[in-house]
């Protein structure tokens, strides 16, 4: 069984108007991480999820959508 994760993440973004430097700033992760995200390249730790998540005021569920293929 294979898994993949999407995100929200660039559509929160662009409706709260901040650009990925700016948010990788707040997580204190590259830009190249926040754009990776966004692609579904990278997975988060547990922690950065949970960062982003909060940031947006969001849960976990709500920013990252996990899928069994």
């Amino acid at each position: 069984m294979r898994y993949h994760m999407e995100t929200k993440i660039q559509e929160l973004r662009k409706a709260n108007k901040i650009s990925q430097a700016e948010l990788a700033d707040e997580m204190g992760v590259t830009r190249q991480t926040i754009i990776l995200l966004e692609k579904g390249r990278y997975n988060a730790s547990l922690e950065l999820a949970f960062k982003i998540a909060r940031y947006f005021g969001k849960t976990i569920e709500e920013v990252f959508i996990f899928e069994e293929d």
